[in-house]
């Protein structure tokens, strides 16, 4: 691989109406685990973003990727996704660059432009606009780091000699990650030469983006691939003797019912929902899809992960660390396990 594998873990701080758990404890537990995760040598962590949710989902990651910062010193930090169309450009720059000052160098974004309905009516966006309200921050934030002043002219925003501090650690500013569902996401990764977070077949998403590179040419192996792969390492071969799976699977049950919902009140459901209907066949799994997990023992979760780490020359890898409405810990036995007997091991196949 051209690129080195990197494996961590990613939170959207959720709390579900009826919950035991309190939002307050999720937060607290959250820290200790990216604390933990560093200590077994993780390398990544990233947070997602949803507004106006009655679970409390994360609607914003700057304060929580200052506060993890602080406590840590390698781990590094990103999004899966920052919904670009709601954040000011360069009020997004400053904060990354702060990030990355405390952090000193360790901060990256991935960059999404949504699909939530309810989110664009209570920002009161039209959908319509998302397009433009992703693609020219991308632009801005990359002026934003240059370390000069810089004008900008777009259909969304005007900058005239703007010098944007301070400066971030990482010269140009943090990595861009931009994610996929479509060959036009795909696309727009390419045209953006930023790495990529496919989540939607490998045919409309991956290959569409490596061809493109590949035709300006670049190689797509000096880029990476990240993906949220849930990761369930169980202590013996069968799943149901775990004493936490049941739990965790009722509350990924609970992921799954939310973003079904989010998704198919979409407009981009009914687009795919098109494409699908013209399908032949019977349909198969995505194996990019962030809401499939891997669970079994750790021979098990070796081998798959291995296998789909090669088929999509994934580099990065996160597993959720927060089943909705339990306590983050839950999933600390697994994440050592991961840690000592998983991860090793799948380095070694595809060194």
């Amino acid at each position: 691989m051209a690129q080195s594998l990197r494996f961590g873990i990613v939170h959207d701080f959720r709390c579900p109406p009826g919950s035991d758990v309190t939002m307050p404890q999720v937060y607290a537990e959250t820290f200790e685990q990216v604390v933990l995760a560093e200590q077994l040598g993780m390398e990544l962590c990233w947070f997602t973003e949803h507004h106006f949710m009655a679970d409390g989902y994360l609607p914003n990651f700057v304060p929580v990727a200052g506060a993890a910062a602080a406590l840590t010193t390698s781990i590094r930090f990103s999004t899966d996704i920052c919904l670009m169309p709601f954040r000011d450009p360069v009020r997004l720059a400053e904060d990354l660059a702060v990030l990355d000052n405390i952090s000193g160098g360790r901060m990256e974004l991935g960059i999404g432009m949504g699909y939530a309905a309810h989110e664009f009516a209570g920002f009161g966006l039209p959908l319509s606009r998302r397009v433009s309200l992703t693609e020219e921050p991308i632009e801005i934030l990359r002026l934003a780091w240059s370390g000069e002043p810089f004008s900008y002219e777009g259909k969304r925003y005007t900058y005239r000699d703007l010098r944007v501090t301070p400066d971030p650690v990482q010269p140009g500013g943090p990595p861009l990650w931009v994610a996929a569902t479509s060959v036009a996401g795909a696309l727009r990764a390419a045209r953006f030469d930023t790495n990529l977070l496919p989540q939607g077949p490998k045919a409309a998403v991956l290959e569409p983006w490596k061809e493109a590179l590949a035709a300006d040419g670049r190689d797509p192996g000096d880029k990476r691939v990240g993906i949220i792969r849930g990761v369930y390492v169980t202590d013996g071969s069968d799943a149901a003797d775990d004493p936490n799976w049941e739990a965790v699977a009722a509350a990924e049950k609970y992921r799954r019912g939310v973003y079904v919902g989010i998704i198919k009140a979409s407009t981009d459901h009914k687009q795919t929902a098109r494409e699908r209907s013209a399908r032949t066949g019977p349909r198969q799994p995505d194996p990019l899809n962030p809401l499939v997990w891997t669970v079994g023992d750790a021979d098990h979760c070796v081998g798959e992960l291995t296998a789909m780490i090669r088929d999509h020359d994934v580099t990065d890898l996160v597993t959720w660390g927060g089943p909705p409405g339990l306590p983050p810990s839950v999933m600390n036995d697994s994440l050592e396990r991961m840690a000592r007997d998983v991860i090793p091991q799948v380095r070694a196949n595809l060194s």
